[in-house]
């Protein structure tokens, strides 16, 4: 048994988790913040049979797309306000962070 979390924007995880749902997967989601843009996410807890990880690594790489996101830089603590001028930067953002643990035991109650 393996158990997998996927870190994934919020505007891909209503799909995600329909998708999950339609193929038979059980997860468990929690809301989160990244720390980069310090925008919402949404991380997956999905517990599942080894043979079927990769079923489930192909959902989460269908339905969590990476996109162009402009963003201004937050300016450096201290300092003259003079030196530094924050402009706009295209970083990307979306996609989904995955890690696949293996499980020693799981119960269910």
């Amino acid at each position: 048994m393996k158990l997998v979390i996927a870190v994934v924007q919020d505007k891909d995880s209503n799909r995600l988790s329909n998708a999950l749902i339609k193929e038979g997967f059980r997860a468990t989601k929690l809301a989160s913040t990244g720390g980069f843009l310090r925008a919402g996410n949404t991380t997956f807890i999905i517990g599942t049979e080894d043979e079927r990880v990769n079923e489930a690594l192909q959902i989460i790489k269908e339905n969590c797309k990476i996109r162009e996101q402009v963003v201004t830089p937050v300016s450096p603590m201290g300092g003259t306000t003079d030196s530094y001028i924050p402009f706009p930067v295209e970083v990307q953002v979306g996609g989904a962070a995955v890690f696949v643990l293996p499980v020693e035991q799981f119960e269910h109650f």
